[in-house]
């Protein structure tokens, strides 16, 4: 840090992404990436947009932004386009929270959200998950604040189903709630058909996971037209030109391909209960993922121990050293060859033992 920074900021802890290691020499197991490419079209798209590159993108998104709104049933007034999910949430943190009404969100959740509080100078009280790693809304009932809740969670993976949504909306109509649907499209059910019935509703999206587009950075958000129009004064205020024209062109034929993707995501949730099942027959405890991932545990094995010699074997995960989360690694769904190396690995490790230590 240099004497420069602002005091405000200077115990901000960043966001520690995913290994990213460049060599290709890893399967990567550990930033929950799509194992499908995306479908030619999508290339060509964004391949003929670098050809205008001179000029400025649409800041009013109207091609993408119509498509997606026709996607979810709502109106295009009703959509905001970003630079991934990750943007819009910051923006909703920037709009809907304050001195007064601080974000709320569970203990063991995706870790952004404090450094989205911390970075926007907005407080924030973690709501703590049951033993079981369950989100229950009860505990919501009664605080005044932002509700963000990723659903299905993160790192865990277990989902909330819509009806349980509501009674959260239901307990302050007064209360903004945001539902970060990252990974519903793997066996989550989303909030998004409550829209026309809760002008306190927000729904976020990314193109990272279920349409493979980790790489174009675009992400979305869906609510009341009021709420959207909050969303889009911050985003005219930070950068009118958020994404690009490669990735405005990219995102709109992807939406073309929603058979490709509701094919892909049957695929990736089919491996998912099959890794599980051998994950289990080894030992291992699970939670029940509705996502592209799995959060596993050894009984007497140390979650880092796991991680380190998966990596030595040139598998990455990613493990989560807080207190509730240190004994069990996040796993992310591959492709048949990168879960068959996975379960060798493991079966090799738990075999030697000495790289598992007992408790």
């Amino acid at each position: 840090m240099s004497r420069f920074l602002s005091k405000k900021h200077a115990g901000l802890a960043p966001y520690v992404p995913g290994e990213q290691p460049q060599s290709g020499r890893y399967i990567k197991l550990n930033t929950n990436e799509s194992p499908f490419d995306v479908p030619p079209a999508v290339v060509e798209a964004a391949r003929g947009a670098a050809e205008k590159l001179r000029l400025y993108p649409d800041p009013d998104c109207r091609e993408l932004t119509a498509a997606l709104a026709e996607s979810m049933g709502v109106g295009p007034d009703q959509i905001v386009p970003a630079n991934g999910s990750d943007e819009v949430l910051d923006f909703a943190f920037l709009a809907f929270c304050d001195g007064g009404r601080p974000a709320l969100f569970p203990d063991v959740t995706y870790g952004f959200y404090r450094v989205f509080a911390a970075v926007n100078g907005v407080p924030y009280r973690e709501i703590p998950l049951r033993p079981d790693f369950s989100v229950a809304v009860e505990d919501y009932a009664g605080l005044a604040g932002t509700v963000f809740l990723a659903n299905p969670n993160a790192p865990t993976g277990l989902a909330l189903p819509a009806e349980r949504i509501r009674a959260l909306l239901d307990q302050d109509r007064d209360r903004v709630v945001v539902v970060d649907e990252a990974y519903v499209d793997f066996g989550g059910e989303s909030a998004a058909a409550l829209i026309p019935e809760y002008d306190n509703l927000l729904v976020t999206r990314t193109f990272s996971k279920s349409r493979s587009m980790a790489g174009a950075r675009l992400g979305y958000a869906a609510g009341s037209a009021a709420l959207i129009a909050d969303l889009n004064a911050i985003r005219f205020s930070v950068n009118p030109y958020n994404l690009d024209r490669m990735t405005l062109a990219a995102g709109a034929a992807m939406l073309k391909c929603e058979e490709t993707v509701r094919a892909n995501c049957r695929a990736v949730a089919a491996q998912r209960e099959k890794t599980a099942a051998e994950l289990a027959a080894m030992g291992f405890e699970l939670t029940d993922s509705r996502a592209n991932f799995l959060f596993a545990r050894y009984p007497g094995a140390d979650g880092e121990t796991l991680y380190r010699a998966l990596k030595d074997r040139g598998i990455l995960v990613r493990h989560f050293s807080a207190p509730r989360t240190k004994d069990f690694v996040r796993i992310t769904v591959g492709s048949p060859e990168d879960m068959r190396a996975l379960t060798g690995a493991l079966a090799e490790i738990l075999e030697g033992c000495a790289c598992v230590p007992q408790k």
